[in-house]
């Protein structure tokens, strides 16, 4: 329905300087006239800010001091007109100002529902929609930057130029299919389209191969931080977030759950997870931790393993060594002021540090690039594919132009080739919202917040 007034709380519940509660619709200047004490609304000009105040429709009781911004349409977010109400940041007040919007002839936002108008108005497309929530989940520089040329459209334009291609293929065959007289339209096919359809091809494999950094940069690296007992994975973390965010001691068995936290190491989120340090143990509670850390092993992407080196090979070392082999996984090697006990023959590439100074960091940072393939990150000039469901789409489109240039390449009849090379044009467009349906787009936007 985008033929009524939605309203919301726009800012962040909890107590503040500022609210903001937004309206976006056809009636948004009435029905804030309706509660303005102040210049006429619907006389003022777009996006002009003016100082007033709310009060109660049936008591005309001042509720509080405001300032309210118009902004008319399409010149806004949503393409309607909106009116965004700053109130003070108490909880009473700003739901009292949205309680009045609503019994004034409003209706209550749905989550992202300011944001799916703007989708459907034209002023955003999908892709742009969804960079949108990745703004305001980003935790790195790069992340955000990567999250503002989404955005900015920069993804968007990529996607758009390689649809344009295909329809240029898909042009030319349909002009085979509407033209069966001319004897050369298997020649055609293969002297034209195949060459065309390969070099689309390569440039789709070229953007989904950089969608591994964008995914990383987006999403973080899934980290567990795994040892037997008292081996120092705790001070680690805390060292790595700079806060005593895990209770150390020296006793054995102090982290019993997983402590999770996420760290900014040279530009890439590390999402950590603390787990219970592993061992054989009789303590019901520890078994449980252990269990659980033993599960956390198989879903990390990144396992960083810490022994203590001035300490021979436990059972329980081995242990862990046998069972993160194959993954990707950094060894650490803790408490390296103290003498060196541990075999260093029997291990890989470790870092040696105590308990993560300063040098281990970067070490770290090192490996972890050279083993996720992460080269220098130049915030600035990033676009890369980095939403799992874009990806996904990338995937299924070259699947589709794949499938082809088979079909080309064993003389299949052109008209076979077309559906395969549409499938593809069709795949992208779901990628800007041009090719969805509304079941997609409500599981999308009710991810955002309510005042989104």
């Amino acid at each position: 329905m985008l033929n009524d007034t939605i309203a919301a709380i726009s800012t962040a519940m909890g107590e503040g300087a500022i609210s903001i509660i937004r309206l976006s619709g056809p009636e948004a200047l009435l029905i804030a006239s309706r509660l303005f004490k102040g210049k006429d609304l619907n006389a003022a000009a777009s996006h002009t800010i003016h100082y007033g105040h709310v009060a109660d429709l049936e008591t005309q009781q001042i509720v509080d001091e405001v300032l309210v911004s118009v902004m008319k349409a399409p010149r806004t977010f949503t393409a309607e007109d909106v009116v965004e109400i700053n109130c003070h940041g108490g909880l009473l007040v700003t739901n009292k100002i949205l309680e009045l919007a609503l019994t004034a002839g409003a209706r209550l936002a749905e989550p992202g529902e300011f944001t799916k108008r703007a989708f459907l108005n034209g002023r955003i497309d999908l892709a742009q929609a969804e960079s949108i929530m990745d703004i305001i989940h980003a935790k790195s520089e790069q992340s955000l930057s990567l999250a503002l040329n989404g955005l900015d459209g920069r993804v968007s334009f990529l996607i758009k130029q390689l649809r344009e291609q295909i329809l240029n293929v898909v042009a030319q065959i349909e002009v085979n299919i509407d033209y069966p007289e001319y004897d050369d339209v298997e020649e055609m096919t293969h002297e034209i389209l195949l060459p065309k359809s390969k070099a689309i091809l390569q440039e789709m494999a070229v953007l989904l191969d950089t969608a591994k950094t964008g995914k990383i940069l987006r999403d973080g690296i899934k980290t567990a931080i795994i040892g037997r007992p008292n081996v120092g994975k705790s001070s680690l973390l805390n060292r790595l977030m700079r806060e005593e965010k895990a209770i150390v001691t020296n006793i054995a068995g102090t982290t019993r759950d997983t402590v999770e936290g996420y760290v900014n190491v040279g530009g890439i989120t590390l999402n950590l997870i603390d787990t219970a340090g592993i061992r054989q143990t009789k303590d019901i509670v520890e078994a449980i931790g252990v269990e659980k850390s033993r599960q956390l092993v198989n879903d990390a992407e990144l396992i960083l393993l810490v022994l203590n080196q001035n300490e021979a090979l436990t059972a329980d070392d081995r242990e862990l060594l046998a069972l993160t082999e194959g993954k990707k996984r950094i060894i650490i090697l803790n408490k390296s002021d103290l003498p060196t006990a541990i075999e260093l023959g029997q291990l890989p590439t470790y870092i040696e540090t105590t308990t993560m100074a300063e040098n281990g960091t970067y070490a770290l940072e090192a490996q972890i690039k050279a083993m996720f393939e992460i080269g220098d990150i130049e915030a600035k000039d990033m676009t890369y594919l980095s939403n799992a469901r874009h990806i996904a789409k990338m995937q299924q489109a070259i699947n589709a132009i794949k499938d082809a240039i088979e079909a080309m390449e064993a003389g299949m009849l052109v008209d076979m080739v077309e559906i395969d090379i549409k499938n593809a044009w069709y795949t992208l467009g779901e990628i800007l919202g041009e090719e969805v349906g509304d079941s997609l787009l409500d599981e999308l936007f009710t991810k955002f917040c309510l005042g989104k």
